[in-house]
């Protein structure tokens, strides 16, 4: 894929983007907005072919979700209460 005159540097590798090719323009932190959560990933020094066509691309390995309304998900606060 190409985006204005940049073509597709990267890779995704884990996560809802798993697979998915873009173009970096070098940045070391991607986050991916998707369903109101935050997806972020990670630049590393490794490099693999990418989706469509997309040579030696860059990886950038999922390092999870974030709320942006600052919960987290999946975890419920429990509320301690003194005897």
């Amino acid at each position: 894929m190409t985006h204005g005159q940049h073509s597709d540097d990267a890779v995704f590798v884990g996560g809802p983007n798993d697979g998915a090719s873009f173009t970096s323009d070098d940045a070391a932190v991607v986050e991916v907005r998707d369903d109101g959560l935050v997806h972020r990933y990670i630049r590393t020094t490794r490099h693999r072919d990418g989706a469509a066509g997309a040579t030696d691309a860059v990886v950038y390995n999922y390092d999870g979700v974030i709320d942006p309304s600052g919960a987290t998900p999946g975890v419920e606060t429990e509320r301690v209460t003194g005897d």
